[in-house]
Formats: C-alpha cells, sequence, structure tokens
C-alpha cells in the first residue's frame, strides 16, 4: 500500500507534462484548435453515413458553416439509439459508459464518456492539480475529498457504471495514485439511498483526522454535509466508536466500517451547531475547500468559508458533465485548451467567434465541440473574457444565459443576479433563488417568486413587511424589461413575490430531487423555471399565508 503522502508526490511528477502542454497553449492557441477539431471530426466521419462523411480537410470555417449549433434535444435520440443497440453513432472513439446529468430544471440527460473525452478531461485536470498542489502545499500532508454525484435512488438499480465520480474522470494510473489519497471510498455510493450514501461519507470524513481537501461542486452539498454531521453526530459516534454500521449495516455491509474512538468522543461533547471551532478541531489539517462561488452560489460560498476557516478557498472554474470550458490557474480561470474545441457565441451580436478571436470585455456563452461526439453544444452559460494568458483567454463566469419565458416576457439570469446584487440582505437572511413558476402566483398563476433563507432564530410572520418590500423591488427591477412589463400590464403575469422560510435552500433542494434532478448537480442560481405548482414549502409559509389573506382583502 502506498503511503498517503508518497501517493502525492508520485502524482505530481505524473501531473508535470500534462501542465508543460497546457502552458505551450499560451503561444500556439489557433494551431492547437484546429488541430483539436480535425482530430474530433476525423473520429465522428467514420461513423457517419456515406453522405454525411467530411473531407478530411475541414477547417473551421467549412464546420462552422455547415453543422448547426445543438442542444441536447439535438443528440438525445442518437445517444438513445447508441445505449440500447451498443452501436457507436456518434463518433468511433469507444464509449466507456454514460454519465448522467440533469439541468437546472430538465430531468435526466446522458452524456457519452467515450475514450477520447476522457483523454480531454485529463488534459484539464492535469493543470489544474499541479497548479493546486503548487498553490496550497498543505494538500499534500493528508487525505481527500473530491465529490461524488449520487444517482437518485429510484435509479440505483442500474448499477455502479454511471455513478458521477470525480475520481473516473482521471486517467487509470492517476485514478489508482488519487485513490490512495482519498478519505471516501467510491463504493459509498453503492448504497440502496442517497440518505445512506450521504450517512457513511459524512462517517468516513469524520473519521478522518488529517482530511486536507473539500472539493464539491455546489456549496450547498457541503453545507449539507456540515449540516448532517451536527444532525446525526450521535448515530456516527456509535459508528466510529463501536465499528459498526448499526441500524444501517445491511444498506451498507459492503463498506468497511470507519472507527475513531476519538471523533467519537468530540461528537459526543459537541451540541450539532455549525461552529467553525469545533470543525477546526475535527479537521486541524484541512487546507483547501473548493466550490462554486461566483454569481448566485457566492453567497453560499462565503458561508462554507465562515465554516471552515482554517482551509485556504479556491472557486471552481466553468465545468458540466458535458465538457470542461476552464480550469483555476494561477489567479485566473484560464482556457481549458488542451481540451475540447471551443466556440463563443457574443451576446450582444450573436455572432460566433472560435477561441483564438476573443477581444478582452466581450460577454459570450460557449459552444463546445467534444471527443463524445457532441458538436457545437450550447452549455447555456455566460461568461466574460477578463484578459489573456499569452493567447488563452481568462473567462469569468456570469451566470446561466438561459432565459425563463412563461408568457413571453423573457427574463434572463444575468437580469436576475443584477437585482440580487443590488440588494441589501440584513443579518444572516439570503436569497436563495428566484423562481419564474408557471403557478407561482396566486390562483396558480405564472409569477416570479423570489425565496429567501431566514436562520433558524427568526419569525417568518415578523419579515412579511419586508418581504413585500422586496417583492416589489424585484417586480419593479423586472418591469425595465419591456416584455415582462407587457405581460403584467395583459394581466398574464401576476407581481413577483417573496417568501421567506426556514431552511428554504435545504427545501428547495430536496424538491429539486423529487422531480427527477441528481444531488450534486443541482445548481443554487439566481434563476430556475419551475413548471409546475410551487413546492409546498413555499406555499405552506406563514409569510405566503398572511399574503394570501392580504391579496383577499
Amino acid at each position: 500500500m502506498i503511503s498517503t503522502r508518497l501517493g502525492h508526490g508520485v502524482l505530481r511528477q505524473i501531473l508535470r507534462p500534462g501542465e508543460r502542454r497546457f502552458r505551450a497553449r499560451q503561444h500556439n492557441l489557433e494551431t492547437a484548435q484546429r488541430d483539436r477539431l480535425a482530430r474530433i471530426l476525423r473520429q465522428v466521419s467514420a461513423v457517419r453515413d456515406q453522405q454525411a462523411l467530411w473531407h478530411g480537410g475541414w477547417r473551421w470555417e467549412d464546420f462552422a458553416s455547415t453543422e448547426p449549433v445543438t442542444s441536447y434535444a439535438h443528440w438525445r435520440d442518437p445517444v438513445s439509439d447508441q445505449i440500447s443497440t451498443g452501436r457507436q453513432r456518434l463518433t468511433s472513439s469507444p464509449t466507456r459508459r454514460y454519465q448522467p446529468t440533469s439541468g437546472s430544471s430538465s430531468a435526466i440527460k446522458w452524456i457519452p464518456y467515450t475514450r477520447q473525452f476522457l483523454q480531454e478531461l485529463d488534459g484539464a485536470i492535469a493543470p489544474w492539480m499541479s497548479d493546486l498542489y503548487r498553490q496550497f502545499p498543505g494538500i499534500a500532508r493528508g487525505k481527500q475529498y473530491w465529490s461524488l454525484s449520487w444517482l437518485p435512488s429510484s435509479m440505483r438499480q442500474q448499477g455502479s457504471d454511471h455513478l458521477n465520480d470525480d475520481m473516473k474522470l482521471l486517467s487509470t494510473g492517476k485514478r489508482l495514485l488519487m485513490g490512495q489519497t482519498q478519505a471516501v471510498p467510491e463504493g459509498v455510493a453503492l448504497a440502496p439511498t442517497s440518505d445512506d450514501a450521504m450517512f457513511a461519507t459524512v462517517a468516513c470524513l469524520a473519521a478522518t483526522p488529517d482530511l486536507a481537501v473539500i472539493s464539491v461542486w455546489s456549496p450547498t452539498f457541503a453545507l449539507g454535509l456540515l449540516s448532517n454531521l451536527g444532525r446525526w453526530r450521535e448515530e456516527l459516534a456509535e459508528v466510529l466508536r463501536t465499528g459498526s454500521w448499526g441500524r444501517r449495516r445491511h444498506a451498507l455491509n459492503h463498506l468497511e466500517t470507519p472507527q475513531n474512538p476519538h471523533a467519537a468522543a468530540q461528537l459526543t461533547a459537541w451540541d450539532g451547531h455549525s461552529d467553525p471551532a469545533f470543525f477546526r478541531e475535527l479537521w486541524p489539517e484541512l487546507a483547501l475547500v473548493s466550490a462554486w462561488s461566483t454569481a448566485s452560489a457566492g453567497p453560499w460560498a462565503n458561508e462554507l468559508r465562515r465554516k471552515l476557516p482554517q482551509a485556504g478557498f479556491q472557486g471552481k472554474a466553468l465545468w458540466a458533465t458535458e465538457g470542461v470550458v476552464t480550469i483555476p490557474y494561477g489567479d485566473q480561470h484560464v482556457l481549458a485548451a488542451n481540451s475540447h474545441f471551443y466556440e463563443f457565441e457574443d451576446a450582444a451580436t450573436g455572432r460566433i467567434h472560435p477561441s483564438w478571436d476573443l477581444r478582452d470585455g466581450q460577454q459570450v456563452s460557449p459552444l463546445i465541440t467534444t471527443g463524445s461526439g457532441l458538436l457545437r453544444y450550447r452549455l447555456g452559460d455566460l461568461v466574460e473574457v477578463t484578459g489573456h494568458m499569452g493567447q488563452l483567454p481568462c473567462l469569468s463566469f456570469l451566470g446561466r444565459s438561459n432565459t425563463v419565458d412563461l408568457v413571453g416576457e423573457k427574463i434572463d439570469a444575468v437580469t436576475v443576479q443584477q437585482w440580487l446584487d443590488d440588494t441589501r440582505w440584513p443579518g444572516a437572511l439570503q436569497p436563495v433563488t428566484v423562481l419564474g413558476a408557471a403557478r407561482g402566483g396566486y390562483g396558480n398563476r405564472p409569477a416570479y417568486v423570489l425565496i429567501v433563507n431566514l436562520p433558524d432564530k427568526e419569525e417568518p410572520a415578523s419579515w412579511f413587511d419586508q418581504a413585500r418590500e422586496w417583492a416589489r423591488s424585484l417586480d419593479a427591477w423586472l418591469c425595465e424589461s419591456f416584455h415582462y412589463r407587457l405581460a403584467r400590464d395583459l394581466d398574464q403575469l401576476e407581481p413577483a413575490r417573496c417568501v421567506c422560510i426556514h431552511s428554504a435552500h435545504d427545501r428547495y433542494l430536496e424538491a429539486c430531487k423529487e422531480r427527477g434532478m441528481i444531488e450534486g448537480d443541482i445548481k443554487v442560481e439566481s434563476l430556475k423555471h419551475w413548471p409546475g405548482a410551487l413546492p409546498t414549502a413555499f406555499t405552506a409559509s406563514p409569510v405566503t399565508r398572511k399574503e394570501e389573506v392580504a391579496h383577499e382583502a
């Protein structure tokens, strides 16, 4: 068995060639990107019908003038056929597995992870992790937790091949080495329910005094880990003291039970409140926390930093299940030029630019062409070009470029995020999201609903007047949009509303999971389209009931 520190040392050596290739892209971006496109198109043409075979000399200009910009709907049928028949429909590169993902409001999408695509992801991971070791040397002194985004309980019978395990993004050699440094074994995701998988994860983390890294995607997921540590502290203490899973043994008997009597005593003495002092005592070696921190994730990332102040913090760059756009490098988020082929749609003009044609200050939406066979795939994100590292563009995430269009109003997430940023939020109150809800208004009519998270000590009913002011302010802001104002004037939309409730972000995440979305993929964003009725937790709040009484009066 390789020791943890030795494993880190060997891994750092293996990562260096990938970082050198990435740095070389600073001087030859256009050549490297054109070569990348040619390689992908050769693999795609090998499985296309004869009439659609592409000439090997195609340039980007030929590709862009012929192939349409796409979404998942364009690929759904060939992906489904490929899953059912096993025949490669998108590219000749062998498909290793299908990775499930769910968008902001969509159900499951299955993304082919081919051999070529995994190599592309590895091309982003090597420079990113090399830079992590350089910026946060303490991460080499202990164990690490890289998140799992588990399947919903209803999908677990499909087996382990489709688990969203961050370690599966690595090449085999890197994955074996990283496995020697992990605090949580991959097998936790094989538990029959998400609840059992979460319990096992928290137990393993609590039993790891030399935990050095917590890397998750959504900061609310990490906050949930800390919350569950307090909620289950007595049961966790019993497991760590006895080395037995207790009542969960039938669900978790495939896992070695973590044991740590000292941590068990710490949990027993703890009152369960999220106290930074307790987390510092439990994980004194914690050197890095990594999570989304931009746009609407900002408040939750700040809360996570407050609870784990002993650790450095790095915000995630732009990475989706469908592909990677940027990686953290130095103090920038830089185009992952070792990975896919990139184009960018200008938000102002609609013109599509290759990566080597971007200018500072542009706001653009990325389109990716990848080794999975997805071509000119629109991710739905909006980024701003903040500078260049040599020839590599540096991109700052602004938010989702998606719009909510209930009745023709076309409200985009960036507009809502601007209002959230400009609004003062007193004390510990935090906005969770704005729902563009098809049945969010009085009488189940369409409306935009602001969800605000209240601290436990606050009484929701006492915030009625403030909630009404926030609702009025949001409505006035949205009315700056011509189409929204017209929809309000035509009585197609109810006025914006505000719901203040305890544990609002937890309840929102639960509601998303009930709709089939995958835990860990759920992004707490500024604006969400919410088809159908609002979650019961929001319609039953004291503030909502008082609003309804006032409205009826």
